[in-house]
Order: structure tokens, then C-alpha cells, then sequence
């Protein structure tokens, strides 16, 4: 800012704080003129009264004169947006009071030794006139397309002036001249107003961070021109525009506007005392600011290109002017305006005026029959829900109101359950009106279009609980309007696939019930519906079981094989045989109803595979999977006879089974008789039975000779009784020969063995003889095994392994490891021992016996007793020794110390 006739006032807004001031140093009378500021903030241009201009470089404290400039008092400048920099303006427009347009560029870098001047060159590139005389060039604006098209704007006192033309790429250092020379040819573009005020003024508006200007004013005497900026339009920069008529309190005779500045949606217009604020949408003064007069007069408003700040000031003071949200009430004047679109836009933080807005645009489409999108609105707007649904049906726009439905439908939340299932089942009905609508109309195309729109919705996941929960609703809907193929849809999508398949199955359709079927693979479906599928499709449904495979259970399947395969063609018998082998041999099936069922099956229908399945299934009772009785009874009922004897044999009834085999082959027979291994009175039995059969039904004689050859149990004198009277000895000479023999040799065996038992017996006696005469030697130190007290002291025991115990010791240690009946038997011969004893005593003194024994007899009364009583208590205690015998052995898992006395031996060791 000029602080006077030669101060410069330089502030930067980031440091406000840091003022600089700087000397014009001019010597005569000049005063500043006009300043010019560039959008960087670098380069500043200063014209004086005097028809001079001056330089000064943000850099510098140095204010340089432009000495190519002299002689021309500078009205308007304008700068080069794109390629203005620190160190240069780049080509720049400059306006005169004599209505010239000089084009020039400023360099701040230092010039050479004969070139010192910032100014790189000035020439002329253009004149304005009004009225045939020159017009002083008010304003200058330079702006580029993004297709890089240029745009000047020049303005006079009441003109306006456009200049379009291209810059070939990479020449715009060249300069802005050529754009001028292309305008020779014709008059250059202006637009005129009659009334002159002495000066007018033009402003822009840039949104930020968008490099080209959006909007323009241009304040002139007959108002101000405002409007949009279009840089597609090949002929004029400007479009919607409009003249908004000074108000009578502005008179450009005495009360002149002095500045006008462009925001997003008004322009500001300054007056001596005050600003007015007019809406542009609708021309309306919507905002008056007095100042007051003790600051003076009001002398120019300005904003910053950049930061888009207002500035005003006085003689006295500066303001700078702050604009807050000026979109408050936009909402509204679009609304008016009926541009529904920008009004959301500038509303969409404000719900209750977002209402307004869609409420006054779907009434607004609804007058203009625009049923669809005001439906769309109403929707979104809290108006009475029934109140809209009732303008639709009287307005007969069913489509209008359905649409209204689904918006309406979306935006609930899913709580309000009952709102749903209202709408939902309300929807459902519309939906099927109108397809029954186009059906009759024979409208193919719409129709298609309606049933998947339809559909989509009734597989819509977001109401899919709803209209789960209201499935029985929807059907009865549907099927009031005999709607076949979307209430199978419906099941579809609801799961309930078993009113699908019903549905088939009523319509005979049993190959697309069965599809659905294996698709869905449900167990009780498949339960339910395969007897009826399996007498019209027996294969196709035994594949869909083979398929399933253990998914399903065989025994619940029973009932509809065994209902169709009794009264049913060949192929589903084949069909049901084919599935029950798959559960056999495949599934490994144990369940007894299963094999019972093949078994009759087979019975009746396949008696080749019978047989064959009997032999595989097993030869014991733990392997058999069928009822053992149930398949004897089968097959005795339809006369397979070795399939019986088969039955027999793993019943281990042999008797029953060779007399069945008989029946049909002898050697089946002999197979039969000889299963009982172990049971040799059995095998001699059955054989008899065999021999008889052979000799009394088929009368061979030959036969029953190789029975004696086949069973080596059976000797000819077992048979001969079969045999009838008259038959001679010749049949037999060879095996009654053969049969001697063998009692001959059995004979010579039994010697030989009579002979070896007799020598056996023999040693023996000899071995029970030595054992008599064998002794021990005793020393006197020798000391008892269990008590390690001196062994001489007592009655003892020696053994052979050359342990020796005393003989309360020896009872002692042997007693415990007794058991309880010979624990008993042991204590009755000591008391027999005693009594024997004590009678004796008397008459005889017993003396102790090197062999063990503990008292010898005496003669007299009851000694022969005795010596039995004492035989017997040894063959008790003393039979073996107690630590290298068996006692020893069966004693190795029990404790040392018995767990019921632990405690107590382990106090007694503390």
C-alpha cells in the first residue's frame, strides 16, 4: 500500500509483525497513481500521475524505473497466470488512459553493461475506442482453455471486449501479439451499455484449487453484466448472462458504486459508506454493511486472486472483510429456482432442509406427471406415508407407487419388522398385477424385464428374513394368481425345496424333481419323495442314491424298494437289486434288515447270485449280516437245496446238513461231515450216515468201500450191517484184508507200549530206591535259612538244593502261601499229631531223623497212625523247598510288606 507521496508499505501476511517500508525517491511532485500487484506477490507495478511507471522485486528495497514505459499513464495491467515466476512477469497486457494495449515483459534479474532496464520490451498490440474516439483500457484479463485456447478480456467505460485465438504450443514466450493479429481481420467481439460513468470494473471468480476462473462481474454504468464463463463455446468466453440494474439509492451522478468483487454466489458492490451484498442466483440484495464515518470515506475494495481475502479501505484505516458461510441459504434459492440437484448439494449437512427440498422436487415432478421420480423423492422425504401412497393410487400409477414401495422399503431400518412385512407383502401384490397385466397383453419383452426385476426382489438378501418368516403369505399370493413358475422360484430361493419337488411330482415333471433333489442332497427329501420317483424313474433314482452314497440310510429306503419291487415292471426289481448289492458290496452295510431284504430278492428274482452271495458273506456267525433262520426258511420255501445245506453248515447243524446234502450230491455230503474236527463220535456218525445212504439208496458197493477209504473213523465191520443179506464176501475181501491188518498192527503198537511202561516202571523202583539211601552231612555251624539261629538246636528239614530250615520256621514261612483248605487240612494233623503224640510219650521218647523226618515211630499202640499223620503234614509243608520252589515262584507279585500293615511297619522303622 502508497502510505503518501513517496512510502511504500510492504507486509506479508504469513509475518505481519515484520513491516517494511520502502523510498520511491522521487524528487518532484508525482503521486502514485495505481498500483498493480501480480497473483505471485513478486512483482509490483507503480504509475504515477505523471504518466511514469515504476518497478519494484519482492526481493528488493531497489524501486527501478521503466524508462520504455514513460509517457503512458498505466490504467489496468494484465498478468500472465501460467508463465509469471519470481524473477519475471513472463508477457503481460498492459492498459493506458489513451485506450492503448501495449504488450511488455518485466525481468527482476540484473541487466547487462549496456542493458539495465527491467523492461525486456514494450510495443503496442492493440487500441480500444469508444464512441470513434480512444477509451482508457479499465481492465485486463488474460485467461487460457485447457485446450489451449486463449481468452482476453479488455474493458472500457462501456464496453467489453473479447480477443480468442491460439498460441502454438511452446511459443507462449513469444508473447500474446498473435492473438491480436488474428482478431484484425474483423472487429473484435464487445458487448456495449449506453450509460457511461467515467470508469468501469471487472472481477473474477476462481473456486479454489481449480486453476481457471468460473464466473464474472462487470460493474459499468448501466449495472452490472454477470455470468458464467464458458471456454468451450469457440466465439465468446461468457454465457448466461445477466444485467442486474442499479437500485435507486445507487445514482451513478452522485452516488457511484466504486468497486465491485465476485465471490461463489453474490458480488460485493462498494459504495462511499457502505457494501451491498447481491445474491446472484436470484438478484436479490440479501446483505447491506454501513461503515462507519469516522474512517472516512470508503475508497476501493479488492480481492486476492489467491487467497480469495477482501480488502477495503479509507484514508485512515484498512479492513479486511470476511465472508463466512455464504452457501447457507443457497439451498433455498435453487429450490425456488426448481434446480432440485444443486439445492441437495448445498444441503446435504442439513436434514430438515434436505426434506424440503426432495419434498418440493417430487411434488414438483409429480404436477409434471414425472411419476417415477417423484416417487424416488417422496421416498427419501418424512411426509405422511399414507397421504403419498394415496396420491399414487388416485393418480392410477401403479409403477409410480411400487417404485415409491422400494425406496421406501430400502431405507427402513431392521427393526421396524412390521413396516417391512407390510410393504414387502404390498409389493409382492403389485408385482403380480402387473405380470398378469403384461401376460394378458402379450407384451413378451416388458414381461421378462418385470419377472426378474420380480425375482431379484424376492431373492433379495437384505428382506430375506422377512420374507422367510411371511412364506406362507407370499404363496397363498402367488397362488391366487396361479403364478406356477415364480412360486417355484420362490421355494427355491426360500430352501423349501420340498414344495418344489411336490410341485414336479404333481405336474408328472419327475426328472426335474429328482434334479432338484441331488442337487440339494437333503436325506429327508430324499426319504420322503423316492418311493413315488422310483415307480415312474427307477434308474435315474438308484444313481442319485448310488451317488449320495453313505449320506444316506439304506434301512429307511426299504419301504419304497419293497412297495414297488412287489408290484413293479422288471426294470425297477433290476433297479433295487442293483442299489441293495451297492449298499452290500460298496457301502459295507451291516444292518441285518438290508441282507435280509437281498436275500428275498435274490430268492425270488436272482437265484443265480444267491448262492454266491451265501458263500461270500461268511462262513461263521460273528461274520453273517443276514437273520440265519430267515434265510434257511427262504430258501427251503423255494427249494434251494444246497443253499440250505450252505445255511446248515454255518448253523452248525451238521446231522441236518448232510442229510439235506444227501439229497442232493454225496460229495456235498462228505464235505459236510467232516467240518465237526474235534468231534470225532460226530464224524463217525455223519460218515454212518453217508456209508448207509451209499449202501441202502444208490445199493454201490464200490461207493461204500470208498467211504472206509474217505474216512479214516469208519471200519467194515461199522458197515456190514447196511449191507443186505445175500450180498457176498467177495465185495469185501479187500477191506476186511485190509482191515485185519490194521488190527495187527494196532496190536503190535499196543505191545510195544506195554513193553516201555513196564521198563519205565522198572527205573522208577530203582530211582525210589537210591533216593532211601541218599543222606546229607550237617556240620554244627550250620544255622537255619529263615531264623539264622543254629540249626542243631531243633527239629529240622534238609532239602536237596541245600537249604535247611527248623521246623516252626519251615511252618511259619510255608503257612501264608497255603491255601485256605489246606491251611485248614494242616492244623487238623497237628492236632493229631499232638494227641498221637502225648498217648505215646509215656512208653516211647521220639529221636530226630537225618532225612527230614520229625519224630520217629515207636513201637507200641497207634504208631502206624502216627507215621501216616506225619507223612501227610510233610507232603504239606515239606514237599518242596519254600524258597526255590513254586511257592517261591507264585509269590513273586505280591509285596514284601502287605499293603494293609504298610503304615504300621513303616512307624515301627521311624
Amino acid at each position: 500500500m502508497s502510505l503518501g507521496k513517496d512510502t511504500l508499505l510492504r507486509i506479508d501476511l504469513a509475518k505481519p509483525d515484520q513491516l517494511n517500508q520502502t523510498e520511491l525517491g522521487r524528487k518532484d511532485d508525482s503521486k502514485v497513481y495505481k498500483l498493480f500487484l501480480d497473483p505471485t506477490g513478486f512483482h509490483l507495478l507503480i504509475s504515477l500521475n505523471t504518466s511514469e511507471c515504476l518497478y519494484l522485486n519482492r526481493n528488493t528495497q531497489k524501486v527501478r524505473s521503466l524508462s520504455r514505459w514513460r509517457g503512458h499513464l498505466i490504467e489496468s495491467v494484465g498478468w500472465n497466470k501460467l508463465l509469471g515466476n519470481e524473477t519475471s512477469t513472463g508477457p503481460i497486457l498492459v492498459g493506458t488512459s489513451q485506450g492503448i494495449i501495449f504488450e511488455a515483459e518485466i525481468s527482476a534479474n540484473e541487466g547487462s553493461l549496456f542493458n539495465t532496464n527491467p523492461d525486456q520490451y514494450f510495443r503496442q498490440v492493440h487500441s480500444l475506442e469508444e464512441d470513434g474516439k480512444p477509451a482508457p483500457v479499465c481492465c485486463l484479463e488474460i485467461e487460457r482453455s485447457p485446450e489451449n485456447k486463449y481468452f482476453i478480456i479488455a474493458t472500457t467505460r462501456k464496453r467489453l471486449f473479447q480477443f480468442v485465438g491460439k498460441v502454438a504450443e511452446g511459443s507462449e514466450q513469444q508473447g500474446l501479439s498473435t492473438i491480436f493479429s488474428q482478431n484484425q481481420d474483423l472487429l473484435p467481439s464487445f458487448q456495449e451499455f449506453p450509460a457511461n460513468m467515467g470508469y468501469s470494473e471487472i472481477t473474477f471468480y476462481t473456486a479454489k484449487l481449480r486453476n481457471f476462473p468460473k464466473a464474472f462481474a462487470w460493474m459499468m454504468g448501466n449495472g452490472v453484466l454477470y455470468g458464467q464463463l464458458d471456454y468451450v463455446r469457440p466465439d465468446s468466453l461468457l454465457s448466461d448472462v445477466q444485467v442486474w440494474e442499479y437500485t435507486p439509492d445507487i445514482d451513478i451522478s452522485q452516488n457511484k458504486p466504486i468497486s465491485i468483487v465476485l465471490t461463489q454466489f453474490h458480488f460485493l458492490l462498494l459504495l462511499h459508506d457502505r457494501i451491498k451484498a447481491i445474491c446472484t442466483l436470484n438478484g436479490q440484495v440479501v446483505y447491506e454493511d454501513v461503515f462507519p464515518d469516522k474512517f472516512g470515506p470508503l475508497k476501493r475494495m479488492i480481492k486476492d486472486p489467491i487467497g480469495g481475502l477482501v480488502w477495503i479501505y479509507t484514508e485512515r484505516a484498512v479492513f479486511r472483510y470476511h465472508i463466512q458461510r455464504e452457501s447457507r441459504d443457497v439451498w433455498q434459492m435453487y429450490m425456488n429456482m426448481n434446480k432440485f440437484d444443486l439445492a441437495k448439494e448445498y444441503c446435504r449437512d442439513r436434514p430438515e432442509c434436505m426434506d424440503m427440498v426432495l419434498a418440493k422436487e417430487a411434488e414438483y415432478c409429480f404436477q409434471n406427471k414425472r411419476y417415477l421420480e417423484s416417487a424416488k423423492c417422496y421416498a427419501l422425504t418424512q411426509n405422511y406415508f399414507e397421504e403419498i401412497a394415496l396420491k399414487f393410487i388416485e393418480a392410477k400409477q401403479e409403477e409410480a407407487l411400487k417404485e415409491f414401495l422400494l425406496k421406501k422399503l430400502n431405507n427402513l431400518k431392521q427393526s421396524e419388522r412390521t413396516q417391512i412385512t407390510l410393504l414387502v407383502t404390498w409389493l409382492t401384490e403389485l408385482y403380480l398385477n402387473r405380470l398378469g397385466q403384461l401376460e394378458s397383453d402379450d407384451n413378451s419383452l416388458i414381461f421378462q424385464e418385470t419377472r426378474d426385476e420380480f425375482r431379484q426382489f424376492l431373492s433379495s438378501s437384505k428382506h430375506r428374513d422377512c420374507l422367510f418368516n411371511n412364506r406362507g403369505t407370499i404363496y397363498d399370493l402367488l397362488a391366487s394368481h396361479g403364478n406356477v413358475d415364480d412360486m417355484v422360484y420362490f421355494s427355491v430361493v426360500m430352501q423349501d425345496y420340498e414344495r418344489v419337488i411336490s410341485h414336479y411330482c404333481q405336474h408328472d415333471n419327475f426328472s426335474a424333481a429328482l434334479d432338484v433333489l441331488a442337487k440339494h442332497c437333503d436325506e429327508k427329501l430324499f426319504y420322503k419323495f423316492s418311493p413315488v420317483l422310483m415307480q415312474h424313474i427307477p434308474k435315474n433314482v438308484v444313481n442319485a442314491w448310488i451317488q449320495m452314497g453313505k449320506r444316506l440310510d439304506p434301512k429307511k429306503l426299504i419301504p419304497a424298494l419293497m412297495n414297488y419291487s412287489q408290484m413293479g415292471s422288471t426294470q425297477q426289481i433290476n433297479e433295487t437289486i442293483r442299489y441293495m448289492e451297492f449298499c452290500v458290496y460298496e457301502l459295507n452295510v451291516t444292518e441285518e434288515a438290508i441282507h435280509n431284504y437281498l436275500l428275498s430278492l435274490y430268492a425270488k428274482y436272482k437265484p443265480d447270485s444267491l448262492l454266491q452271495y451265501l458263500r461270500q458273506a461268511g462262513t461263521h456267525p460273528s461274520e453273517i449280516h443276514y437273520d440265519l433262520k430267515y434265510a434257511l426258511r427262504l430258501c427251503a420255501e423255494h427249494g434251494f437245496l444246497q443253499a440250505c445245506v450252505l445255511v446248515y453248515r454255518i448253523m452248525e447243524l451238521h446231522e441236518e446238513a448232510v442229510d439235506l446234502a444227501l439229497q442232493v450230491d454225496v460229495d456235498l455230503a462228505k464235505s459236510c461231515a467232516d467240518l465237526p474236527e474235534d468231534d470225532e463220535e460226530m464224524r463217525k456218525k455223519l460218515w454212518l450216515k453217508i456209508a448207509r445212504h451209499v449202501v441202502q439208496e444208490e445199493k454201490d458197493v464200490k461207493k461204500a468201500m470208498n467211504c472206509l477209504s474217505s474216512c479214516n473213523l469208519l471200519k467194515i465191520e461199522d458197515i456190514l450191517p447196511f449191507f443186505p443179506d445175500f450180498v457176498t464176501i467177495d465185495h469185501f475181501k479187500e477191506a476186511i484184508c485190509s482191515s485185519l491188518e490194521e488190527y495187527n498192527k494196532h496190536i503190535e503198537e499196543l505191545k510195544q507200549e506195554m513193553e516201555e511202561a513196564t521198563e519205565s516202571a522198572k527205573r522208577i523202583r530203582e530211582d525210589i530206591q537210591e533216593m532211601r539211601n541218599k543222606y546229607g552231612v550237617v556240620d554244627s555251624q550250620e544255622k537255619c535259612a529263615a531264623c539264622d539261629f543254629p540249626l542243631l538246636n531243633r527239629p529240622f528239614y534238609l532239602f536237596l538244593c541245600g537249604h535247611m530250615f527248623h521246623n516252626d520256621c519251615l511252618f511259619q514261612e510255608v503257612t501264608p502261601h497255603l491255601s485256605a483248605f489246606k491251611q485248614n487240612r494242616l492244623e487238623e494233623l497237628q492236632k493229631k499229631l499232638a494227641a498221637t503224640t502225648q498217648s505215646s510219650k509215656s512208653r516211647h521218647r521220639p529221636t530226630q531223623k537225618e532225612e527230614g523226618d520229625t519224630a520217629s515211630l515207636g513201637k507200641g499202640i497207634g504208631a502206624t497212625s502216627r507215621e501216616q499223620i506225619v507223612s501227610d503234614i510233610d507232603d504239606i509243608v515239606a514237599s518242596e523247598c519254600v524258597y526255590c520252589g513254586e511257592l517261591m515262584i507264585k509269590s513273586i507279585d505280591k509285596p514284601f510288606i502287605d499293603p494293609q500293615k504298610f503304615e504300621q511297619d513303616k512307624s515301627s522303622w521311624l
